[in-house]
């Protein structure tokens, strides 16, 4: 990369990081501070977890879609100040019904895909892939910091404390959107970027995406639902006091994380990876059923939580890049756009669902509810096909005489190695799907069509 794109990609990673640090905070506390709200109810509590998700679901799309229009920076500027003031709406509430509210407001701010595109007008197509998957790590690093700052800074200054801080940091990042990253002369239609209307059809009828959306669905479903449940075992089971989870979290995160490594080397480098999605989601299932069974013992349940999230970050790891992989050419923002909705809708359900069960049968019927929707996932990937070792490959045209490009589509598609063409031709761009182990990039160096030195 050049010194714009880490700059570009290392503001709008630090962005991205700290909305989501703000969301995630208040998940393994929530249970325990959100008690003395005024009107909390079990079932209430988990619906204010999870109703972020459900704004977030149903915005995520227009929000990118928009930013077409308006421009990315505009809707990012709106995004983050829905966020923060929603933030300082549930801090200042003794309500749950206004924490709810506050949780909802959060999640207007639905900017994902428009950061995403943001990142895509700023690096070029050869360096794209390496930028999303510094975001992607900026997420994830965001996750595992949030379980341990949660009960440290709810211990010092509350639940409205922990909602002021969220506020501050959107208004940090409003300060690097606006100060450090670039304002780009254009915006680029990027397919690998932006939910595409003419692509949302075929997306949303490719069952093999299909699958992979039922399973982020189902992954965050259980970890807002496992939230409802595991601060409440650590503190009434295992005496274990608020202000003391964090080094519990901190302790399974750390290792888990290391430990799910050698399992993403063997499915991307042995081409295993269908047995190691499997094999994650069992692992899943068996830990979420084990809660029950991990009784009072603090190692037990540490070895149960530690098992659960080794399954949990090598899934979170492995399924965007199983959407890629299967994506359309020309899809992927199409693909990444559906399963991003499935996500925070999974949340959302298991927030609510999971609290309703709660109130309603207690800890069991929440676990219960874990895993029947854990069992209904292994299920569908114990029989979904095996997913392809695909990758994304953009060819700049020259542009045609008679703005036909059907020969070029069809010697594309001879090459070896290229499994589908998506030709934009308002673009002059050829969007391919390839099996990097057979096809060689050499093959395009005696086109007549193609520009050299633009590929990627």
């Amino acid at each position: 990369m050049n010194a714009l794109e880490r700059r570009s990609v290392a503001a709008l990673a630090s962005v991205y990081a700290m909305r989501m640090l703000g969301l995630f905070m208040v998940m393994p506390v929530f249970v325990l501070l959100g008690e003395g709200l005024q009107g909390a109810t079990p079932a209430l509590l988990g619906l204010a977890i999870g109703a972020y998700g459900l704004s977030q679901a149903l915005l995520q799309i227009p929000f990118g879609l928009l930013s077409d229009r308006v421009g990315r920076k505009p809707m990012i500027y709106l995004g983050l100040l829905l966020f923060a003031g929603g933030s300082l709406l549930a801090g200042a509430a003794d309500s749950i019904y206004l924490v709810i509210a506050g949780r909802m407001l959060q999640g207007a701010g639905a900017i994902a895909s428009v950061l995403m595109a943001l990142l895509s007008d700023l690096t070029r197509e050869e360096e794209r892939t390496k930028a999303m998957a510094v975001v992607g790590m900026s997420i994830g690093v965001s996750f595992s910091v949030s379980l341990v700052l949660g009960p440290v800074l709810g211990s010092l200054w509350g639940l409205s404390g922990l909602f002021y801080v969220t506020a501050g940091l959107a208004l940090v990042a409003l300060v690097i959107v606006g100060r450090v990253v670039p304002t780009p002369r254009q915006h680029k239609a990027s397919a690998d970027a932006l939910p595409a209307r003419q692509m949302l059809v075929r997306v949303l009828t490719e069952g093999r995406l299909l699958r992979l959306d039922f399973g982020i669905f189902a992954l965050h479903l259980v970890l807002t639902s496992l939230f409802l449940v595991v601060p409440v075992f650590l503190e009434q089971r295992l005496g274990l006091a608020g202000s003391d989870h964090w080094w519990f979290y901190l302790s399974v995160m750390a290792t888990s994380f290391f430990a799910m490594v050698p399992f993403i080397i063997i499915g991307e480098k042995k081409r295993k990876m269908k047995a190691v999605l499997c094999g994650a989601v069992a692992l899943l299932t068996l830990s979420a059923a084990a809660l029950l069974l991990s009784g009072h013992s603090l190692v037990g349940t540490w070895a149960v939580l530690f098992a659960f999230f080794m399954a949990f970050n090598l899934l979170e790891a492995t399924l965007p890049s199983l959407v890629s992989k299967e994506a359309p050419a020309a899809g992927k923002g199409a693909a990444m756009g559906v399963y991003s909705t499935s996500q925070f809708l999974g949340a959302f359900i298991g927030g609510a669902l999971g609290g309703l069960l709660q109130e309603s049968v207690g800890i069991p019927g929440v676990i219960g509810l874990m895993v029947l929707v854990l069992l209904s996932w292994l299920v569908v990937a114990l029989t979904m096909p095996a997913p392809g070792y695909t990758t994304s490959f953009v060819v700049q045209l020259k542009e045609a005489a008679d703005g036909s490009y059907g020969a070029v589509d069809q010697c594309l598609r001879g090459l070896p190695g290229v499994q589908d063409v998506v030709i934009l031709k308002d673009e002059a761009t050829a969007y391919l799907k390839v099996d990097r182990q057979h096809f060689d990039e050499q093959s395009l160096a005696g086109l007549a069509f193609v520009r050299q030195g633009s590929n990627s």
